[in-house]
Order: C-alpha cells, then sequence, then structure tokens
C-alpha cells in the first residue's frame, strides 16, 4: 500500500454541503477555514485487501493507530479480511485552541493554522505522545530551533531505562541515520528537551509511546518541517471532549481520555458538560442528550451531530 497520501478536491456539491472547502496537496491534509463552521474533512470508508493491516490502511490516509482501532471496532487491528469496509475518521472538530501549531494529546493529533491560497486553513496529522511515565507538557511553547538529519543525545534516564530493558547500552550521541529515533526532522521547543520529530519507527506514530517528545510520520513531518518557522507558537492541550458548530448545527466529538488523566477520568461527564456549556455560552442548542450520552459511551473519535441552534428569541 503506497504510504503518501495525496489530498483531493473533493466535489463542490457535497463540500458546500459540509460547510467545507478542500485543497489538493502532498503530504498534507489542508483546509481552507470556513467563517460559520469549527468542522473540516469528512468521514470515509474503504475496503481492505487481504495484505492490508489497520496501520497499512491508517498511515495510507493520514491517520495514526489509535483513531483508527477507535473508530473500527470489532475490526481486527492485524487482518481485518478482504474486503472489510474499514471506517476512515477524517472529519474533525478543531481544537479550542486555533493559532501556529496545537496539539491535541487526548486525540493524538497536530493542527497547523495557516494561510492557503490567501485564506485561513489549518493542515493536519497524526501523532504519538509521551506515555504515562513521561508524559507530554501541557502549555504554550514555541518553536526555538530547526534541524535537518539531527543527533540525539538521550538523556541519562532514558539510557538507563535502555540497559534495564535488556536492550544494551545506549550511546551518549546517535548520530543521523537509520538508527536514529528523531528521524530526519527535529522542530526544537522552548521547553527544554522536547522536540516535534519523524522517527524511525512509524508503525508506533498515534500511540502513547514516547519519552514526551512529539512523533510524526516521516512523510509528514518532511513536510511540516520547511512550513513552520522558528518563533512560531506551539500550543499543546488535552482536550478528549469537543463541541463544533457547522452552521446551525452542533456537534460532539468523543475520545477515550489518555490513561494517566486522572482529572477527567474522574469526572467523567461532568468534564464533558463544561465543554458543552463553553461551546453554547453566546449561542444556546437544543441538545439530544441521550445521543450526547451514546457518542460518550461509544468514544470513537467522530463528530456526531447531536443539536441544533436555538433561534434568537425563541
Amino acid at each position: 500500500m503506497n504510504c503518501i497520501r495525496r489530498c483531493v478536491r473533493m466535489t463542490s456539491g457535497l463540500l458546500a454541503g459540509l460547510g467545507l472547502s478542500a485543497v489538493a496537496c502532498a503530504g498534507a491534509d489542508t483546509w481552507v477555514l470556513q467563517p460559520q463552521s469549527q468542522l473540516v474533512g469528512d468521514t470515509g470508508v474503504v475496503a481492505a485487501r487481504h495484505e492490508d493491516t489497520l496501520t497499512d490502511i491508517g498511515r495510507a490516509h493520514g491517520l495514526g493507530y489509535e483513531e483508527i482501532v477507535w473508530a473500527n471496532p470489532g475490526v481486527d487491528i492485524w487482518l481485518p479480511g478482504e474486503g472489510t469496509l474499514v471506517t476512515l475518521p477524517k472529519r474533525f472538530i478543531l481544537p479550542a485552541a486555533r493559532t501556529g501549531v496545537v496539539v491535541n494529546v487526548a486525540e493524538y493529533r497536530l493542527y497547523y493554522f495557516h494561510q492557503v491560497d490567501g485564506k485561513p486553513g489549518v493542515s493536519t496529522f497524526p501523532v504519538s505522545i509521551g506515555r504515562m511515565d513521561w508524559s507530554t507538557p501541557i502549555g504554550r511553547w514555541s518553536v526555538v530551533a530547526k534541524q535537518k538529519d539531527p543527533a540525539w543525545y538521550p538523556p541519562e534516564s532514558i539510557r538507563k531505562e535502555h540497559l534495564m530493558d535488556g536492550r544494551g547500552v545506549l550511546q551518549k550521541v546517535v548520530p543521523p541515520g537509520p538508527d536514529n529515533p528523531l528521524g530526519r526532522y527535529a522542530l526544537r521547543l522552548s521547553l527544554s528537551g522536547y522536540l516535534i520529530h519523524g522517527t524511525n519507527r512509524p508503525v508506533g506514530v498515534g500511540m502513547q509511546v514516547t519519552h514526551g517528545c512529539i512523533r510524526m510520520y516521516p512523510e509528514d513531518i518532511e513536510w511540516l518541517f520547511p512550513q513552520v518557522p522558528v518563533g512560531m507558537p506551539v500550543t499543546i492541550v488535552n482536550q478528549p471532549y469537543k463541541f463544533g458548530w457547522a452552521g446551525d448545527d452542533l456537534y460532539l466529538e468523543v475520545h477515550p481520555p489518555l490513561e494517566d488523566d486522572k482529572s477527567t477520568r474522574s469526572r467523567e461527564m461532568t468534564a464533558l458538560t463544561e465543554e458543552y456549556v463553553q461551546a453554547t455560552r453566546e449561542r444556546p442548542a437544543q441538545v439530544n442528550w441521550r445521543l450526547v450520552e451514546d457518542v460518550y459511551r461509544r468514544q470513537e473519535g467522530i463528530p456526531v451531530l447531536v443539536g441544533t441552534g436555538i433561534p434568537a428569541g425563541t
């Protein structure tokens, strides 16, 4: 399966109905933002071939491990089977922060807000994030340096872990090349020791497996690297529940909270309700709460229409 995806221009009639405009581009999913919509993209379906895995299909369509697994409950990850229909969760509610680079760790996804054909737009990519004992830091940072073919200087804690896991001695400096886990491109953040970088193990993209850095598919970081200037803001958020408007329709997108997100897990629907209050603060809605609860239980990471706006004066 071809692992370098190509965006295609969708039919204007479908996009008009969704309030979206897709742009053809290599190696990135990119859209022009519409003033009346906080959603981009569209959910699709593809038939698996006998040699495909879900991760093969995910990478070919710009999706990471967790998000394609969430969207396809009951489908075998490593052997979907010839002809099995696989859902592609390619519609996204934009995160609350919408400037520069934004990473939502809860959905394992990076958003890059930039100009597209002279208009506000966004490109989005799957990412890996830090595992429980090496969590990716939430906050506002910036890009302070860019490196092509970077050397890796693993901290002493990682070198000790490597040895204790039986993987042998990890050198103090790992030079550029196929054994370098940073891949060919790295964006260094203002928080010391943290990077947005490529990988020599793309199968792990879209999982909670790093030592805190943000890991991208090689083809994605290759596209993003020349686009992002030094000084660009990078906002890292944890937003498992997202409400968003598309015209008069209100959508809900739910992702499973991270295992180490004890705050969200302890409050469950309360945390979701807080997001709803924020989304409808200036625009009230009539919501199907039974459907909201169903979307919350399924946690498939796909936006679902759950309500409509209430006209002023009613």
